[in-house]
């Protein structure tokens, strides 16, 4: 299910990664405002993660980013489904 028909969207925004460059990301939102990404320790380490980001930032993906904090949403555009 898409996130569409929840309220928590207002919190989300979609964004491309334009830059990235260690330890830094900036993303720009569909609005045309340039963010800087703010990453976790964890994604700070992970080399794959970095190499995720710039295969991101080369296809040109859009990817969600949360409006407040600017960081990347862990579970995409999907809501978990229930049975």
């Amino acid at each position: 299910m898409l996130l569409d028909t929840d309220p928590k969207i207002k919190n989300i925004s979609a964004a491309q990664i334009v830059k990235v460059m260690y330890p830094l990301v900036i993303a720009k939102t569909e609005a045309g405002e340039y963010v800087k990404v703010q990453l976790s320790d964890e994604q700070m380490q992970d080399p794959l993660f970095w190499d995720t980001l710039k295969n991101i930032n080369k296809s040109k993906l859009w990817v969600p980013l949360g409006k407040h904090f600017h960081q990347l949403l862990s579970n995409d555009w999907l809501m978990p489904t229930t049975n």
